[in-house]
């Protein structure tokens, strides 16, 4: 196992989860919402989110890859895409992490051609330090420094998505 060094706790993230829940609460009074999932490293966000949220959600789940271990390839790919029709309903896209906002950039359009009545985005985890497309949540948990992330569903290669906090590697 590597050295991990705790960057937010899983209490820091519980506080921050029932803060974000009542705010979508607020903002979708007695609405059916559809969190859309972008597999697999928003899992665990969302089913905790998810659980912290009185109206009915619904799951839809997207997997789109543009990361070959930790370099983006700059290039989008769908990888599973969504299996019922979102048209005229309210989507939240969860996402674990914004970092360059390609990918969400990308999914935002994609997603928008679907014809949903409002489309949000919730991200856990914001590095505007490497942004290159302009993209903002409307949900977020909270926003890091350059770093290599892994935990609560973030990977390092497939690993160590099982944390439940968010931790990164000393270098």
């Amino acid at each position: 196992m590597k050295d991990i060094k705790i960057l937010i706790s899983e209490e820091q993230i519980n506080r921050r989860l029932d803060e974000i829940a009542g705010k979508i609460m607020e903002d979708y009074k007695g609405k059916d919402i559809v969190f859309l999932c972008i597999l697999k490293g928003s899992v665990f966000f969302t089913v905790e989110l998810a659980k912290r949220i009185k109206n009915n959600v619904q799951f839809e789940f997207i997997e789109v890859s543009s990361y070959k271990g930790h370099e983006s390839t700059g290039k989008i790919n769908i990888n599973k895409d969504i299996t019922e029709t979102i048209i005229g309903k309210e989507v939240i896209i969860i996402e674990d992490i914004i970092d360059t906002g390609r990918t969400l950039s990308f999914l935002k359009e994609y997603l928008l051609e679907k014809m949903p009545s409002t489309l949000k985005i919730c991200t856990l985890l914001d590095k505007p330090s490497r942004r290159e497309k302009p993209i903002e949540a409307d949900y977020l948990g909270f926003t890091i420094e350059n770093k290599f992330v892994i935990g609560y569903g973030l990977d390092d290669e497939q690993n160590y998505r099982n944390l439940n906090y968010i931790g990164y590697i000393e270098e």
